[in-house]
């Protein structure tokens, strides 16, 4: 459930750096930015508006293959786990060692998957950060003011590694949980196998065999026409 709750958070991460960075302009076919052309506070007028129009809207198509991959990413390794925490919300006797062992390297490859993932994202981003659209851009919005508009790695991206790296901590620990899981799980189903085949005990067989072979030579001493009731 944790692991489910981070990786939401990683999905809203993604999605809202996106929407911080993407300036004056539209989000690349995302919805709409942080600021408004239209909005009356809009400093940039004439010529500099439309180039910063430009430069925003190729900073956001640049950083967009980070959410097209970031999203989709996220939005798998959640529905598998959530797949995984209700086939496993029964008693443990019952679960199939087989799901538990998928859930296993299943944890261990979405641990390094997210890792992987992290870095491959801090990457693409100080990538785009470091064209010269970006550094355009950046020198745009420093004359009006706007210093935090730059070429760094923002607020919004780091909250992607964190949550991203604590999801990957997490995925660990539930695959250590599920390998203890697994070791019990085979201990209990094999005692449970031992007692349900386990032979009587030989003076319990023979008592058995005794109390048997005199019922039915009682019942064999029994007149057939005798009342039921009598019986009784």
């Amino acid at each position: 459930m944790a692991a489910i709750g981070t990786t939401i958070i990683v999905l809203i991460c993604v999605a809202v750096a996106q929407a911080v960075m993407s300036g004056f302009s539209s989000m690349g076919g995302l919805a709409t930015g942080s600021f408004s052309l239209n909005s009356d506070i809009n400093p940039f007028q004439g010529t500099e508006l439309q180039e910063v129009r430009d430069l925003d809207m190729q900073y956001s198509q640049m950083r967009a293959p980070g959410v097209y991959g970031g999203a989709p990413f996220s939005i798998v390794m959640g529905v598998i786990t959530l797949f995984f925490l209700i086939s496993g919300a029964k008693p443990l006797c019952s679960i199939p060692i087989k799901l538990l062992v998928f859930e296993f390297f299943f944890d261990v490859l979405a641990c390094v998957g997210y890792i992987v993932a992290v870095g491959l994202y801090l990457h693409f981003v100080i990538q785009v950060n470091a064209t010269d659209v970006c550094k355009k851009r950046e020198r745009l919005y420093a004359r009006q003011g706007y210093t935090w508009m730059n070429c760094d790695v923002q607020g919004g991206d780091a909250a992607v590694a964190l949550f991203g790296l604590i999801t990957s901590i997490l995925y660990f620990v539930g695959s250590i949980l599920c390998a203890l899981t697994i070791r019990l799980a085979k201990a209990i189903q094999r005692d449970m196998y031992l007692e349900q085949n386990q032979p009587e005990p030989e003076g319990r067989s023979q008592n058995g065999k005794q109390r048997d072979h005199g019922h039915r030579r009682h019942q064999r001493n029994i007149d057939p026409d005798l009342p039921v009731s009598t019986l009784v």
